[in-house]
């Protein structure tokens, strides 16, 4: 088996339904794909701009094509600053240290286009739609014999007013009350008009 200093094993992988490109941006290359995002080297740009860098190389179907004649559409998400490198600077037996640090500028960019053909993003469910149902499921259950604004009522307004109500009423409540609200108040106000009912 053969080695190469400083070399470290990689691993293949087919491409043929990844479709990348070679891109120059700032003087450096970069092998990017559709949705990826990267840091280069300070852009004019302002965040949000588009802009398409110069396109190398694109492969993935069959041959990559050496010369290209597509567009790579790329998006700016923003001005960053790089990790912090500490320089120091020592003579010895004189004295001399010096400290200093660096920090590159550097611009996020992500690949929205590789040839035309934008990246669909999946489709996130309506979250209009699901109070709906649940608002139409407490209609339902107010339907069903429950007094109107029940939930809004307080104990005290509960022990008043359920003297008032019907069997039906008294029970479609006690039923919400056991599975939602658990208030032992309104459960005692409840059963006991209940009871009041029952015995007259």
């Amino acid at each position: 088996m053969l080695r190469f200093a400083g070399c470290r094993p990689r691993f293949f992988r087919a491409e043929s339904d990844v479709t990348y490109a070679i891109i120059r941006v700032a003087g450096k290359q970069y092998r990017v794909r559709e949705g990826e995002r990267l840091l280069v080297d300070r852009l004019a740009e302002d965040d949000g701009m588009t802009f398409s860098p110069a396109v190398l190389l694109v492969g993935g179907d069959g041959e990559p094509e050496l010369a290209p004649n597509v567009d790579v559409v790329a998006r700016v998400l923003g001005q960053v600053k790089g990790p912090k490198i500490r320089i120091g600077k020592y003579k010895k037996r004189t004295g001399y240290r010096r400290r200093t640090g660096f920090r590159a500028s550097l611009t996020q960019i992500q690949i929205e286009s590789i040839g035309g053909k934008k990246r669909q993003e999946p489709k996130k469910p309506t979250v209009a739609e699901e109070p709906a149902a649940t608002q139409q499921d407490e209609n339902d259950e107010r339907s069903k014999g429950m007094p109107s604004g029940y939930e809004e009522l307080t104990v005290v307004q509960i022990k008043e007013a359920a003297p008032e109500w019907n069997a039906p009423m008294l029970a479609a409540a006690l039923e919400y009350e056991q599975a939602h609200g658990k208030r032992k108040g309104a459960l005692a106000a409840i059963e006991s008009a209940i009871a009041a009912k029952e015995e007259s």
